[in-house]
This record gives C-alpha cells, sequence and structure tokens, in this order.
C-alpha cells in the first residue's frame, strides 16, 4: 500500500493520547455505608468488572476512529510501479496499400482506425504518425476526423525508419516511460523485428490488427514480348496467392475494352498473357482484373504513342543497297554524304552515324561522334581495308578500351554468333550451328575488353557491340567480303538501327524518379508541363540543344495515363503505376513478449497496469463505523 501524501502518518500519535487517558485516568469510587456487607461485596465486584470492559472497548473504538481518520487523509492507493511515471506515447499507423485488403467489415486500415478511436482515452496525449503524415501531441478528439479521411499510400516505412523516427518524438527526460506503438500488418519487405531489450530508453509494442488469411491476386508487369512491322505482342504477367485456377484479363485502349482473355496459373501460381495489337496503333493501354484483395494492383497502365521514323546517317562511301533494302522508308530515314560535304552539325539530329570505310578518320569527326554517343547516340564504324588505324583508335580507345591493332590478309570464315548478345535478342531461338557463314579476304586485328556479338574461326572479334558503340574488323563491301548475301546481315543491322532510337518505356513507376527525354528544343522561359483528366503539374526539367530531360520525383502522386504538353502541343504520353512489392503478403513473425492482435486488447492491458486503486474511501467509511460502534457501547453498556 502507497499513500498520496505519507506526511499525515505522523497524526497516528493521536492515538497515545486515549491511550494516556486510559491508563492513568483514576476513577475514585465514593463508600457508601450498608447493613449487610455480603451483599455490599458482589455488588462492587461486578460493577468494576463491567466498568473494566466498557473502558477497553471504548479505547478500541476511538483508536479505530483516529487511525481511520488519520489514514483516509493520508489517501492510501495500491498501484503498479510504471503507473506512477509519467507516460510518453507514439503511436505509428501504418497507411501501406497492403493495410487495404479486406475482411467482411471493410479494409484492415478502416477497421484499425476505427478500433483506436474507439479505444483511445479522450484525454490523454499522443503523437501519432503514418507513412505520409504527422500529428503531435494531440488528443484523438482533436484528429478524428483527419484519422478518418487516411487513405492508403504506396509509400511505406522499414521497421529502422519507424523506430528512428518515432525516438525523434519523445523528450529527453530521464524518469519517463516512453512507449512507441506500432500498428502495422508488418510485411517481411519492411525488414527485421527488434526484439524488446532491457536496455532500451523505449518500449515498443506490436500491434498487428491482421486476423486472417488475405486472398489476392496482381497484375505484376507489362512488357512487350514481340514486335514485328504489323504487330506488337503485349505480355502481362499476374501471381495469386489463392486456389483460382484462372483469371479474366481485360485489356483496354483508353475506355474501349479491345480484347479479353484468362490467365491460367501453373503450381507456382503464376501466370502470362499476352494481346496482339496493331503495330501502328497509339495505344493509351490498361490491363484488369477484379479480385476481392489488394485494390490498388488489379489495374496496370502503359502507353505506345505513333512510332516515329528512325534517322540513319551513313558518313564515306554512299550507303550501298543492302542499307537500302534494311533501312527501308517505312520505318527510317536513310541519308548518305561523303566526308568533304559532312555539315557537322546534322550529326547531332541522327539517331544512328554509319561511318563507312572511310581511308582516314578526322580528330573533329572522332570528337563529334563521341560527342554524339554521350547524348545518347548510336554508331557503327565499318573500317576500310586500307584505313589508318591509328585515326580509328582515336574513337576506338574510348570504348571499353577496344582498338585497332593490325592489318591481316587472310581469307577467314565468320563461325560463330552469341546469340544471348542483346544485338541478336529474339532473333535465334537456339545457338546457330547449321549456318552459311560468310567469309572475308583482309582483316583489322581487334583487342577490347567488351562484347564480342559476331567471331571469327579463330576466336578473334568480327563485330563489337557495346552500349550502342558498334565496331567492324573489316569492310563489308564485296570485294572484301559476302557478308552482304548473307542472312546474318538483316538481323544484324537492322537490330543496330532498332536499338538506336530507344522507344519510350511503356511506363514508370511512381516512386523510382522516372525520367525522360523529349526531342524538343525549349526557348527561354518555356516549359513542359503533364496533365491528366484531374491535375497538372510542372516536373524537373533540364533543357539542353536538341532535348529536355524530364524528371518525376514529387509528383504525380497518383497512377494513370499522363500527357507531356507543351504550348497546348502534345508530345507524348506516359503512364504511371505502383511498384507491386505491397503484394508480396509475406509476414514477418512478431516476438511474443510484446506483439499483440487487438487495438482493444493494448488499451486494456495499459489501462489495467496504469491503475491506481484508492482506498482513502474505504477508511473514511470505517471511521464512521467506529463512531457508530462508541456511540452503540456508551448507550447499551452499563
Amino acid at each position: 500500500m502507497q499513500f498520496k501524501y505519507p506526511e499525515i502518518l505522523w497524526g497516528l500519535l493521536l492515538l497515545l493520547i486515549p491511550i494516556f487517558i486510559h491508563l492513568f485516568q483514576l476513577r475514585r469510587f465514593k463508600k457508601t455505608p450498608f447493613t449487610n456487607v455480603k451483599f455490599l461485596q458482589l455488588v462492587v465486584s461486578e460493577s468494576r468488572k463491567s466498568s473494566t470492559l466498557k473502558k477497553w472497548l471504548l479505547l478500541l473504538s476511538r483508536l479505530g476512529l483516529i487511525a481511520a481518520v488519520v489514514i483516509s487523509f493520508a489517501q492510501p492507493f495500491s498501484a503498479n510501479e510504471t503507473a506512477l511515471k509519467e507516460k510518453e506515447t507514439v503511436f505509428y499507423l501504418d497507411n501501406s496499400y497492403s493495410m487495404d485488403g479486406k475482411n467482411e467489415n471493410g479494409s484492415i486500415l478502416y477497421n484499425a482506425i476505427q478500433e483506436f478511436i474507439k479505444n483511445t482515452p479522450q484525454d490523454q496525449l499522443f503523437t501519432l504518425f503514418t507513412n505520409t503524415t504527422v500529428f503531435k501531441n494531440i488528443t484523438i478528439k482533436d484528429i478524428q476526423n483527419d484519422l478518418l479521411e487516411i487513405t492508403p499510400s504506396a509509400d511505406q516505412l522499414t521497421i529502422n525508419d519507424i523506430l528512428l523516427k518515432g525516438n525523434t518524438f519523445f523528450s529527453k527526460l530521464k524518469d519517463v516511460q516512453k512507449n512507441l506503438v506500432l500498428i502495422s500488418d508488418f510485411q517481411r519487405r519492411m525488414g527485421g523485428i527488434i526484439p524488446q531489450d532491457s536496455i532500451m530508453e523505449i518500449n515498443v509494442f506490436y500491434l498487428n490488427p491482421l486476423n486472417h488469411t488475405i486472398n489476392n491476386s496482381s497484375i505484376d508487369s507489362v512488357y512487350i514480348e514481340n514486335r514485328t512491322n504489323e504487330t506488337i505482342d503485349i505480355a502481362a504477367t499476374l501471381t495469386t496467392n489463392t486456389t483460382e485456377e484462372s483469371l479474366p484479363v481485360s485489356l483496354y485502349n483508353d475506355q474501349t475494352l479491345i480484347a479479353k482473355t484468362a490467365a491460367k496459373f501453373n503450381k507456382n501460381k503464376k501466370a502470362k498473357v499476352t494481346f496482339s495489337i496493331n503495330a501502328n496503333e497509339k495505344i493509351l493501354g490498361k490491363v484488369t482484373i477484379t479480385d476481392n484483395g489488394l485494390e490498388y494492383d488489379n489495374q496496370f497502365y502503359f502507353n505506345i504513342d505513333e512510332k516515329s521514323k528512325i534517322k540513319v546517317l551513313v558518313i564515306g562511301k554512299p550507303a550501298n543497297e543492302f542499307l537500302d533494302r534494311i533501312y527501308s522508308e517505312e520505318e527510317f530515314e536513310l541519308t548518305s554524304t561523303s566526308l568533304s560535304q559532312l555539315n557537322y552539325s546534322d550529326i547531332e539530329n541522327q539517331h544512328l552515324i554509319i561511318i563507312n570505310e572511310i581511308d582516314e578518320l578526322p580528330s573533329s569527326l572522332a570528337t563529334a561522334v563521341k560527342s554524339f554517343h554521350d547524348d545518347g547516340g548510336s554508331f557503327v564504324v565499318i573500317p576500310s581495308t586500307k584505313g589508318d588505324l591509328n585515326s580509328y583508335n582515336q574513337l576506338a580507345n574510348f570504348f571499353n578500351t577496344t582498338s585497332y591493332s593490325s592489318t591481316i590478309t587472310q581469307n577467314l570464315a565468320i563461325s560463330h554468333i552469341k546469340v544471348a548478345h542483346d544485338l541478336f535478342n529474339n532473333v535465334f531461338e537456339n545457338n546457330v550451328d547449321n549456318f552459311q557463314f560468310p567469309s572475308v579476304k583482309t582483316y583489322h586485328r581487334m583487342q577490347t575488353i567488351g562484347q564480342v556479338a559476331i567471331e571469327f574461326q579463330n576466336k578473334e572479334p568480327f563485330l563489337i557491340s557495346n552500349d550502342n558503340a558498334h565496331f567492324f574488323a573489316t569492310a563489308l563491301s564485296n570485294e572484301n567480303s559476302n557478308f552482304q548475301n548473307s542472312p546474318l546481315i538483316v538481323p544484324t543491322f537492322y537490330n543496330i538501327g532498332i536499338n538506336s532510337l530507344k522507344l519510350p518505356s511503356l511506363y514508370a513507376n511512381i516512386e523510382d524518379n522516372a525520367a525522360v527525354e523529349i526531342p524538343i528544343t525549349l526557348q527561354q522561359d518555356e516549359n513542359i508541363k503533364v496533365v491528366n483528366e484531374t491535375i497538372e503539374f510542372i516536373p524537373l526539367q533540364r533543357a539542353l540543344p536538341k532535348k529536355v530531360q524530364l524528371t518525376f520525383m514529387d509528383n504525380p502522386k497518383k497512377t494513370g495515363i499522363y500527357k507531356i504538353m507543351h504550348d497546348q502541343k502534345l508530345l507524348r504520353n506516359i503512364s504511371f503505376n505502383e511498384n507491386r512489392k505491397e503484394s508480396e503478403l509475406v509476414y514477418s513473425q512478431i516476438p511474443e513478449n510484446n506483439g499483440i492482435t487487438s487495438i482493444n486488447k493494448y488499451f486494456t492491458e495499459r489501462q489495467k497496469n496504469n491503475a491506481i486503486n484508492e482506498f482513502w474511501k474505504w477508511f473514511a467509511i470505517l471511521a464512521f463505523a467506529f463512531i457508530i460502534i462508541e456511540t452503540l457501547l456508551q448507550r447499551f453498556i452499563k
């Protein structure tokens, strides 16, 4: 038992007063003459015994009265040690997408908010933060409406981030109990849960309101599986944790349904569906499914804009007939110029530069091509059989320390294609064995630490291809090689041309700080805007001589397809989706010593631990009882 005012207990010394009175009070008896002494002795004896009993009972009642009154004013109580400490409480409420899972009463997040509002004491001061907002030193009635307006977000703090951020909201006081309460489903990607340590200054409690398994199917990604001149095959991958064997999948172009199929899940609960669309059609695409799990991963946005022609410039020998056939007018814009008539300002307007059998490469051209490549352009070097190798190395040495070393006159066959090279992606299904390989009469020996796409039969490089820089080892004219007549020439040069214009990505993730380049020249004080049906914003942009780099950092906040506009003109579309990390639904194990599944249970236990049982009223009642006892003693005992 503890006392609120223990100094009042000194009042118990008052108990000595009735004791002294009882012990030292000498009561004189008056003698009365009586004729019969025998009967007198009996009366005196009985009177003295009854008087002594009454005095002892009165003494005990008065001692009890004084003790009860003194203890009542000292206000006795009982409580745990922590109940008397000042407390600071910080709550973390996880509002990530995984908390939007549904049960019979709505989403997990909504139910957690309702339970929190219902059980939080009205007068308790606390701080609450989510992945996106902070409420400092408030009561529940101050933020009740704000809590009800919290929506799921793509942002997700890790456990370490939550602990560090939560710690900043506590004061520096020492004799204060500090409680950090985490309300989340604790997905494994949040990081490991830290068990409570006795030396930690903060008490951490983990509240998991998830009490059932969430069945969820998700569209994980959309990509181009195959592309021809006529069609584009769009593939979508899906995952599920349900027992469903198939799921309907729909493809929309803007608001129009253009295709529908069923995703068949394998034993790993994964599926892939493919849609074929017109290669020349502009697509504002949305792939959708319907399920009762998480809402955000049921649709996936992408877009394919109208295809631009790829600009190819041949410098040196005129474009041969094989280049005219490969780079057709439908997809390419092919021009040729001799070295003497080259306008260097034309280089930066191209997508692909082909240096075709120039005997000596000027340093000015090497510098211009290097700058062109640094700005995202592609180039091909086809050396002359009599070329000055040192002049070629002015350019080649910049790329994976590639160099031309010597000229070899030898009839040598091309015998090996690196089918895994990016240049031959989707060209060969298997390794090429029974292929009619071409040969050359003269070639230049090359060294490199980069990737080789095609090799001679002696394992020396025929074509070195890395990061849009392509170096052939020999001239491709009919006088030196039959490579022009080989089936290999078409996929080689066609893929070089196609890859020189990087098609915009089908989509970007909101939180990945996506960056795109727009081929436009801005005047001073001009800018590019991004808009959709509901919002408009200006992204971070960097103006370069022939293009503008856009970086999406803080915007957009919502998924969808947006228009990139300049002066009321549509430049291109761009699609944004949420990262699918929240769809994994794999959870961490919570330590038993500080894991609670119910918000109501947490507040009940806190109330029990903080309860103070006061006893002063009982002692006041006891004092009143002693008063009644003394009154009865005085009245009924003679």
